[in-house]
C-alpha cells in the first residue's frame, strides 16, 4: 500500500467515508477560490472535521506523512489564499458551524470557524447586539476565514476590521498541539499578543478551531445618503472634509462612473449613470447625534458640488446598499475574468490614488472600475478582462504591478481586507522590506518547521526544517 493510500485510509478512520472527499470531480470544487487568474491544483483529498479533536488527529497524520494542509472556509476570499499549490489535504470547516456560546453579560460570542458571519449577527440581533465586521460576502463567508484574512467590509471606517473584535482563540498547531490565547476580559496585556498574530495569518501558522469575539450594542438610529458628483475631485475632497469636520460615518463608499453604469445595468437601483462619482454614506448612533452628523455630511457634500438624496425609509436604504454590494457581481458579468484588487492608502492620498488609477487604465488600455471603502482609504480597482487572452493578461499584470507600487509609494498597504495569499505575495518585500519579510518567515518557521500549513502563501516559500 502506498503512503497516500495509507494516509487516506487513516483519515477515513477518523472522519468516516462521508466526510472525506476523494472523488476527482468533487475535489475540483476545492481547487480555487474567488480570486481570478490564479493557477489551480487538484488536492489529494478534502477533510471535513467536526471537532477540535478531529483537527488534532488530522494534523498529526499530516506531520507523520509530510502532507501539506490547506485550511478553508467558504472559499470567498479574493487573494488565492486557500488554493492548493501541490498535492495536499484541504481541511474544510463548513461542518464546524456551531455557535458555542452567547455570553450576553460579557458581550461576547464564541463560535466554531465554520459559522457564517451573517448567522452570528442573526443570533445576536434579538439581544440588541451586532458583530460589526461585514465583508461583502457576509451571507456566505465563515468566521474562521474572516479571522484568517482579517476581513473588513462596509462598516470598517467607524467600526474597524475583524482583528479589532477577536478576543480569544483556540488554535491547533502544525504538529497537533492545541493552545488557547486571549479570553473574555476587556483588558488583557499578558505576554505576546498571540491573538493578533493569528488574525490575518491566512492559515500559515495554525488552525483556529474556536473564536471568541466582542459584540457591541446595535445603534439606535441611522441615516443613509447618496451624494452625486459631476467631478471626481469633488467626491475626493468630500471624503477628507467630512472627517476633518469630526464626523466618522459608519460607512462612506465611493463608486466611479464605470462602476455606476455597470451596477445600474445589473440591478436597476436608480443610480445616476452620468455622474462622475457617487458617495454612499451612513451615519448611526443615538437619534440626536445622527441628526447632527447627517446635517454636517449633507453640508460638506453640497459645498463640494454634490447633490444629496437621503433615504426616506428602510426600503430606500436597503436599495442603496444593495447597489453597492452588487459592484463585484455586476463587474463580473462584463468579461470572463474579473481581477479585483485591494490597494489601500491614507485618506489624504485618495485623490492621488484615484487619479493614478485613471492614468493606469489609459496607459494599459484596460477597463478599471473603481469602488470601495473611501472613508478608510480602501479602494477596490477592478479590472475586467479575459485570462484566455495572453496579450491582454500581460497588460493586466503590468497594471496590477503599477497599482501596488503606487499605493505603497503613497504610504499605503497591499491589502486593507482581502489578504495576501498567492496573488500579492510577490509584493510583500515592496511594503515590508527584506528584513521585515525575514522576520515573518522566522515566525512561520518556528511554528511550522516542516512547512505544512498553507505552504507558499503570504510570506512565500519557507525552507522546511526536518
Amino acid at each position: 500500500m502506498t503512503a497516500q493510500k495509507e494516509l487516506l485510509k487513516k483519515l477515513e478512520g477518523i472522519l468516516g467515508r462521508e466526510r472525506l472527499i476523494t472523488e476527482a470531480e468533487d475535489r475540483w470544487c476545492y481547487a480555487f477560490d474567488a480570486a481570478a487568474a490564479q493557477a489551480k491544483h487538484l488536492p489529494l483529498a478534502v477533510a471535513l472535521p467536526r471537532s477540535t479533536e478531529e483537527v488534532v488527529a488530522i494534523m498529526r497524520l499530516a506531520t507523520e506523512y509530510r502532507v501539506p494542509v490547506y485550511p478553508r472556509g467558504a472559499g470567498t476570499n479574493l487573494s488565492g489564499g486557500v488554493i492548493p499549490r501541490e498535492d495536499g489535504l484541504v481541511v474544510s470547516f463548513t461542518e464546524m458551524n456551531k455557535i458555542l456560546e452567547l455570553d450576553i453579560e460579557n458581550l461576547t460570542a464564541t463560535v466554531q470557524p465554520g459559522v457564517v458571519v451573517q448567522d452570528l449577527n442573526n443570533a445576536v440581533a434579538p439581544h440588541g447586539l451586532i458583530y460589526p465586521p461585514d465583508p461583502g460576502s457576509v451571507t456566505t463567508a465563515t468566521m474562521g476565514g474572516s479571522v484568517a484574512e482579517s476581513s473588513g467590509g462596509l462598516r470598517g471606517l467607524k467600526y474597524g476590521v475583524t482583528k479589532d473584535y477577536v478576543m480569544g482563540l483556540e488554535v491547533v498547531l502544525a504538529d497537533g498541539t492545541v493552545f488557547h490565547c486571549g479570553g473574555k476580559t476587556v483588558k488583557n496585556v499578558s505576554g505576546y499578543d498571540l491573538v493578533k498574530l493569528f488574525c490575518g495569518s491566512e492559515g500559515t501558522l495554525g488552525i483556529m478551531t474556536a473564536i471568541t469575539v466582542r459584540l457591541i450594542p446595535a445603534p439606535e438610529a441611522r441615516r443613509s445618503m447618496l451624494a452625486v458628483f459631476d467631478r471626481m475631485e469633488g467626491a475626493a475632497r468630500t471624503i477628507t472634509e467630512i472627517i476633518a469636520n469630526k464626523v466618522i460615518p459608519a460607512t462612506m463608499e465611493i463608486m466611479d462612473n464605470v462602476t455606476i453604469r455597470t451596477v445600474e445595468a445589473y440591478c436597476h437601483a436608480g443610480l445616476p449613470v452620468e455622474a462622475a462619482a457617487v458617495l454612499l454614506l451612513e451615519v448611526d448612533g443615538i437619534p440626536e447625534v445622527v441628526a447632527k452628523e447627517a446635517a454636517i455630511v449633507e453640508r460638506v457634500c453640497r459645498e463640494n458640488g454634490g447633490q444629496v438624496q437621503v433615504a426616506r425609509d428602510d426600503a430606500e436604504r436597503e436599495n442603496l446598499w444593495t447597489a453597492r454590494r452588487a459592484a463585484l457581481p455586476a463587474c463580473a458579468r462584463l468579461r470572463p475574468t474579473t481581477v479585483l484588487e485591494d490597494a489601500t492608502v491614507p485618506r489624504s492620498q485618495i485623490p492621488a490614488m484615484l487619479l493614478a488609477l485613471e492614468k493606469i487604465a489609459q496607459k494599459y488600455n484596460l477597463t478599471i472600475a473603481t469602488y470601495g471603502h473611501a472613508g478608510d482609504g480602501n479602494l477596490h480597482p477592478t479590472i475586467t478582462c479575459d485570462e484566455r487572452d495572453g496579450e491582454e493578461m500581460q497588460r493586466v499584470h503590468s497594471a496590477v504591478d503599477e497599482i501596488f507600487r503606487t499605493a505603497v509609494e503613497l504610504g499605503g498597504t497591499l491589502s486593507g481586507e482581502h489578504g495576501i495569499g498567492i496573488a500579492k505575495q510577490k509584493y510583500m518585500e515592496l511594503e515590508f522590506g527584506a528584513n521585515g519579510l525575514d522576520v515573518m518567515r522566522r515566525i512561520k518557521q518556528a511554528l511550522d518547521p516542516l512547512g505544512l500549513l498553507n505552504p507558499g502563501k503570504l510570506v512565500g516559500p519557507v525552507p522546511a526544517k526536518e
